[in-house]
């Protein structure tokens, strides 16, 4: 009798197995994610939607979230081993890679950023009034930084990052400007709806968008050699994701989303405000791992014309700065076909 229930525990557990395969794997190895920003920047939000909505359970992915100041902070983090995954400019990867041979490799991205340069003044909401004054950022050299600099050279005629002074306050731009202590900065949209769900008035005098419409926003970046020794479990990881960003889009969770958003530092009433203009500008990507060749050789080209890149110096190639198998695997599993 003991044999045979013991013969039918084992084929229980291989039907099990069969329809639920993230289950039947061996406990995945802990990934580490650091969303930038404290509090997190609303990019980070497919992270939390997908462990508040249970997709990293889903997949069998070990996840741990744990915040850092800036992306890029995190991605030194990274290159050091201290975490495993993050979300970083692509220009500052770019560079990191090329200029130092750093050990990041990018598996998602998100291609069209939301930053907007913008005023609470009334009487200064034009690119010649930013002249001569300071501009909230999050740090010099970082994604907000960047933004800045790409925003007037392509956007202000006869303006560039030398005609402003830089003013780093991490992931506060948005409460500065609100407290009146900055009248401009490099905003997100959650920051704008922010702003004025509070009262101000915020004019948005230049988007990347607008300045720089083939530009390339972030990579989500891991550490290559962890990537070769865990690969399965960065790949569940991105599966989650993608589920996530399925979630998001659907106009049915919009409350939800705009409740775990909270985690940004905004009410849900904004987080939920937010989300439609993000999705409007293919924010996080569902059909398409985000990491759009043309963009990403046009950008390391700009890196390299404006000093980004080091002379003398070989600019890290596409297939280097990118893995896309991590997502097309994640993709496959997401379909049942892993």
């Amino acid at each position: 009798m003991r044999r045979t229930l013991a013969r039918l525990f084992v084929a229980l557990v291989a039907v099990i197995a069969a329809f639920n395969p993230a289950s039947a794997q061996s406990p995945s190895p802990k990934i580490v994610i650091a969303p930038p920003g404290i509090p997190p920047v609303f990019a980070s939000v497919i992270l939390y939607v997908a462990e508040k909505e249970g997709f990293f359970k889903k997949y069998g992915a070990n996840v741990e979230l744990r915040p850092f100041d800036t992306g890029t902070t995190a991605a030194r983090a990274v290159i050091a081993g201290d975490v495993d995954f993050t979300m970083s400019p692509s220009p500052v990867i770019i560079n990191q890679i090329s200029n130092t041979g750093a050990e990041l490799v990018g598996i998602y991205g998100l291609t069209n950023s939301d930053f907007v340069l913008a005023s609470v003044d009334p009487e200064k909401t034009s690119c010649k009034d930013v002249a001569g004054q300071g501009v909230g950022i999050d740090t010099v050299g970082g994604a907000r930084s960047i933004a800045l600099r790409n925003i007037l050279a392509g956007g202000c005629p006869g303006m560039t990052i030398d005609n402003v002074t830089q003013v780093a306050v991490g992931s506060n731009v948005g409460p500065a400007m609100l407290a009146g202590s900055l009248k401009f900065g490099i905003v997100h949209l959650d920051d704008i709806a922010s702003i004025e769900a509070q009262g101000k008035k915020v004019t948005q005098i230049m988007s990347t968008k607008m300045a720089s419409p083939n530009s390339h926003y972030l990579l989500f970046v891991v550490n290559r050699k962890k990537l070769e020794a865990s690969r399965d479990a960065f790949v569940r990881v991105m599966a989650a994701l993608i589920e996530a960003a399925k979630f998001i889009r659907d106009p049915k969770n919009a409350d939800t989303v705009g409740q775990i958003a909270v985690v940004t530092g905004h009410p849900a009433n904004v987080g939920r405000a937010t989300i439609k203009p993000l999705i409007d500008v293919d924010y996080w990507p569902v059909e398409n791992d985000g990491m759009d060749r043309t963009r990403l050789e046009r950008l390391i080209g700009i890196m390299q014309k404006t000093g980004g890149i080091k002379p003398g110096v070989e600019p890290v190639k596409y297939d280097r700065l990118v893995d896309q198998s991590v997502w097309k695997d994640a993709m496959a599993m997401v379909n049942g076909k892993k």
